[in-house]
């Protein structure tokens, strides 16, 4: 794999970095404070072609992959207004559809995923499934041709805005008994598809939503892809989610970063800059190596996954998404350390931050969980459950 990124890569990263500041932390900062979401952002990077980078040339995309689309998001985090849909509607579940959606179904949502007029939010987290896939209660059964969806999903992220979630459930398998899981388009408006807003601590434009699905009843073309693939077309989704996660995280970091760098050098203590002193100079410099050790497995995860090798993309992945998060609460924290009592203010918009950083060691899986799976599938260490 390429270590140093191609012109394309850098001239991708330069033209989103000039978009992210035209917008800024402050635009975000203000969407979010009158309860929208930053649809003017949205607009313009979808008319400029970056929603769908990664999504096929053949269906209104860019043709690239998951290692355009973490550029984008990294750099717009990087001028401080990341876009989380990005992880869940051209990530997720674009990356889902275009790999195993059928031709309708590709017709139906790619071109409008891509040009940003429809999005779609994934809901697969349950209240007593937490990080486990394999204990998912979400269920459908067959009725005639149709599917009837029964089940409940917390922290979906962004409901209200989207025209359908991609949503996991479980469908029995004839043969054995057993519940094997599999993907459902069920649009907004759906009878029976309920959603209820979280009261989140957070300061973010895009809400995280309940679901309750009561005998949703859905098509049979609400299917996605085979019946009998449904976790490989899961995980489908889920390692390009883990690398945008990283990306997520990268960016924040690096913009957290900037404003204590810009601080330590403007800020003066006794006749010199405060980024002169060694015990100021020497974490922000450990915070920077961190973020750029996190963003070469980041692109190690995205370039194996473009490559096709889900197992390789699978633990790198992984990885990426949790040196990312550790590397993004450290910079944040150092970040506000370095302002002192400035990086508690409104006016420098920091303090936020450190709430927003938690949530990439949380979701979507936390870092106990990646630990579980380093240990185990790379190390080969035994099972504790």
């Amino acid at each position: 794999m390429p270590v140093i990124e191609t012109e394309e890569h850098k001239a991708l990263r330069a033209a989103v970095a000039a978009l992210g500041g035209k917008y800024g932390r402050a635009y975000l900062t203000r969407t979010a404070a009158e309860g929208r979401h930053p649809h003017e952002l949205w607009s313009e990077a979808a008319g400029l072609g970056y929603l769908g980078v990664n999504l096929p040339e053949a269906h209104g995309g860019g043709g690239g992959g998951i290692s355009e689309l973490s550029i984008v998001l990294e750099e717009l985090g990087a001028a401080g207004c990341p876009l989380l849909m990005l992880i869940v509607s051209p990530a997720i579940c674009g990356t889902v559809l275009a790999r195993f959606g059928t031709e309708a179904q590709k017709q139906q949502w790619l071109p409008a995923l891509a040009d940003g007029t429809r999005t779609m939010a994934f809901g697969i987290t349950e209240p007593d499934a937490g990080s486990n896939s394999h204990r998912i209660t979400t269920t459908a059964r067959r009725d005639g041709t149709d599917w009837l969806l029964t089940g409940r999903k917390v922290f979906v992220s962004g409901v209200d805005i989207a025209d359908a979630t991609l949503i996991v459930g479980r469908t029995q398998d004839a043969r054995t008994g057993r519940l094997k899981p599999c993907l459902f388009i069920v649009p907004r408006d759906t009878e029976g598809f309920r959603r209820r807003p979280i009261d989140m601590e957070l300061n973010a434009a895009e809400k995280q939503f309940e679901l309750v699905l009561d005998d949703v009843r859905l098509p049979a073309d609400a299917l996605v892809g085979d019946e009998d693939a449904g976790l490989l077309q899961l995980f489908a989704g889920l390692n390009p989610e883990r690398v945008m996660t990283a990306a997520f995280a990268i960016g924040m970091g690096r913009y957290a970063l900037a404003r204590a760098v810009e601080y330590a050098r403007e800020r003066t203590v006794w006749d010199a800059p405060i980024g002169a002193h060694q015990a100021i100079a020497h974490p922000l410099a450990q915070a920077h190596i961190d973020l750029e050790l996190a963003r070469l497995m980041t692109q190690k995860a995205a370039h194996l996954y473009d490559a096709g090798d889900d197992t390789g993309a699978g633990e790198a992945a992984n990885m990426a998404k949790y040196a990312a998060a550790e590397a993004c609460v450290k910079a944040v924290d150092q970040a506000v350390h370095t302002l002192g009592g400035n990086g508690l203010t409104r006016e420098f918009g920091l303090a936020s931050l450190i709430t927003a950083a938690r949530v990439s060691r949380i979701a979507p899986v936390s870092r106990e969980m990646i630990l579980n799976y380093v240990s185990h599938q790379t190390l080969g260490l035994p099972k504790s459950y």
